[in-house]
């Protein structure tokens, strides 16, 4: 397109923000007009591929507003290229519109769910790759950045590893508008600051120092170089509010609207704006995904138990073949996480993430939204670190099929201390709607869940044992998500305990005692933590006189709760055993001793009770 026809498009889409964003009432339009010129370039000028009436065509280029605020802009593009009507852009933010306030993919060109700032890059990156090593399709990767977002770590996390996997086919537009949402940012703006940074991390860097000369903007897009072996970055100097006088570079006007008289004096100073204006978006090549066909690869059975972590690991490799769209990503962790079992018989699937779970789970998320199955693994406690970028996957409509692994989780880690146990994942993991939650107590039992993990779609967690626990089931035994496995049952029952993973294996020791003591006590194998079997809990409070959970987890949002809440509407008493000291390092049996959730403690609980 002629530089004149993208101004007026650019006008059009300013007038579109303004109108937009005042009938709600709120909303970002300053951030969004200072953006205007480099998208409405991007977009029109040839530069982006999109086939707008497949959304999903697989060779579309691909654009990620991780200044998810600027969903003002975000729209009014796709009004621009005709994709939107004014009556529809009329009902941003409003209740049920999927022109939300910040993007997601209720709006079907929306990639991700952004506006948690910082992680944009991160699903980027998860997309460039697929596009690069998965798909090996031409499509390219764009990510609108705003420069506060910059001071978050997570930006820098996806850039060294965009360098790393050489993503030419990934860029970062930077949006240098000077100003957050409290005054100017950390550079202000010193694009030189800007550029040595990402120079530093390997990127090839373009600096536009006026953001809003349409043909600078071409002619910077025109200086990207797909074959370079690095990801670029467009670091642009613009003007918040640019197109209005009284906003341009005002402090005091983020995330505000203008009122009625003030949007009419606004669009005085855009001059003629034609809304039958439309702009057309460049047709993206054609092109046919990579077709990955697993050779399986022969294990030996294993005669002697092993840990539920190891059985992750040959667990990924068994289910390969019947399931071409897995990734596992790892994050430097997978000899004990054992996905390098995994990483070593499928090395073109495996990617290694280095000590960056944030943007680990960001690109999961990127990798998700092409068709991939991702598997996801690092130690059970590090995925705090990382829980923003989960909760953000939750509201991906659908189309974020993300398998979670912890490893090393409770006190039964022993002597590495408190700062590898994972003592909330279970709390954190249950908190997503719809998620499920798994927790295997033996290598059969986690075989099976590996497996029902990835032909369940959606976010699924399972927790695994450090140590080799004994072995329960035979390998013919089916796990159903929401279900459970009663191991000690009778007629005289008294109480129930319920428990997971390693404390199935105290309860059974605790049940065997009692029942030489002349008490019989059910013992139930809770793995599927969400969703419960709630007809075997129901069941057991009917048959027993209590209940009793014991977990290698914190008490607050664990097993204890779960089941407590299930079973609410009943009048059996539902006890808890969980940790509720702080842990220190020692051995697995002297741990669970001192929180009280061994054997034990758990004889000892039903004596009193």
């Amino acid at each position: 397109m002629e530089t004149s026809t993208l101004t007026k498009l650019a006008a059009r889409i300013r007038y579109d923000i303004l109108h937009m964003s005042t009938e709600a009432g709120s909303g970002h339009p300053t951030t969004s007009l200072s953006a205007t010129d480099l998208l409405t370039g991007l977009f029109f000028g040839g530069t982006f591929r999109f086939d707008l009436d497949h959304p999903q065509n697989p060779c579309n280029d691909r654009i990620i507003f991780s200044k998810g605020h600027a969903s003002p802009l975000f729209y009014a593009l796709y009004a621009a290229a005709g994709a939107l009507s004014q009556e529809e852009l009329l009902t941003y933010r409003m209740m049920g519109s999927p022109l939300e306030g910040h993007p997601t993919p209720r709006f079907p060109y929306a990639e991700a769910a952004t506006g948690s700032l910082g992680q944009g890059l991160g699903i980027g990156v998860g997309i460039a790759m697929n596009g690069r090593y998965v798909d090996k399709l031409p499509y390219n990767t764009y990510v609108l950045m705003g420069d506060s977002e910059a001071s978050e770590g997570s930006v820098w996390e996806a850039a060294e590893l965009a360098s790393h996997y050489q993503l030419d086919n990934l860029v970062g537009i930077l949006d240098v508008n000077r100003l957050g949402q409290r005054g100017e940012t950390m550079l202000g703006w010193d694009l030189d600051a800007y550029e040595a940074r990402f120079a530093a991390f390997g990127w090839h860097t373009i600096v536009l120092e006026d953001g809003h000369d349409i043909d600078a903007v071409q002619a910077a897009y025109g200086e990207i170089d797909h074959t370079c072996g690095r990801p670029t970055v467009l670091i642009a100097r613009t003007v918040k509010g640019k197109g209005v006088s009284f906003l341009e570079n005002q402090d005091g006007w983020h995330g505000k609207t203008l009122k009625r008289d003030e949007f009419d004096r606004a669009v005085l100073e855009l001059g003629t704006v034609d809304l039958n204006m439309h702009g057309a978006i460049k047709q993206p090549a054609r092109a046919v995904p990579a077709v990955w066909v697993p050779v399986p690869v022969e294990q030996p059975a294993s005669a002697k138990a092993l840990s539920t972590r190891e059985a992750y690991g040959r667990a990924l490799v068994d289910i390969a073949p019947s399931h071409p769209d897995m990734v596992v990503l790892d994050a430097e962790v997978s000899n004990s996480t054992f996905a390098a079992t995994f990483g070593k018989a499928y090395p073109e699937r495996f990617f290694e993430m280095f000590i960056a779970e944030q943007n680990m789970v960001s690109a999961a998320l990127g990798l998700s939204t092409r068709g991939r199955i991702p598997f996801v693994s690092t130690f059970a406690a590090f995925f705090s670190r990382a829980f923003d970028q989960v909760r953000m996957a939750q509201y991906a409509m659908g189309r974020a099929n993300i398998k979670f692994t912890g490893s090393h989780v409770g006190v039964a880690i022993g002597p590495d201390g408190p700062s590898q146990m994972g003592l909330e994942d279970i709390a954190m993991f249950r908190t997503l709607v719809d998620s499920v939650v798994l927790y295997p107590s033996d290598d059969i039992a986690t075989a099976a869940l590996v497996r029902q993990m990835a032909d369940h779609h959606g976010i699924c967690y399972m927790r695994t044992t450090r140590q080799a626990l004994p072995r329960l089931y035979e390998a013919a035994e089916e796990f159903p998500i929401g279900g459970s496995k009663t191991l000690r049952h009778s007629d005289d029952d008294r109480v129930t305990l319920v428990g997971a993973g390693i404390t199935v294996h105290e309860a059974l020791a605790a049940a065997d005692t009692l029942a030489a003591a002349g008490i019989h006590a059910r013992a139930i194998d809770l793995y599927s933590i969400k969703p419960l079997d709630l007809a075997t809990l129901r069941k057991a409070a009917a048959e027993t006189a209590a209940i009793i959970t014991v977990e290698d987890h914190y008490a607050e949002g664990g097993i204890g709760e779960a089941v407590a809440a299930a079973l609410s509407d009943v009048a059996t008493p539902v006890f808890s055993l969980a940790v509720h000291k702080l842990p220190m390092s020692g051995k697995p049996e002297e741990l669970l001793a001192y929180e009280g959730i061994d054997a034990a403690a758990i004889v000892r609980r039903v004596q009193e009770l």
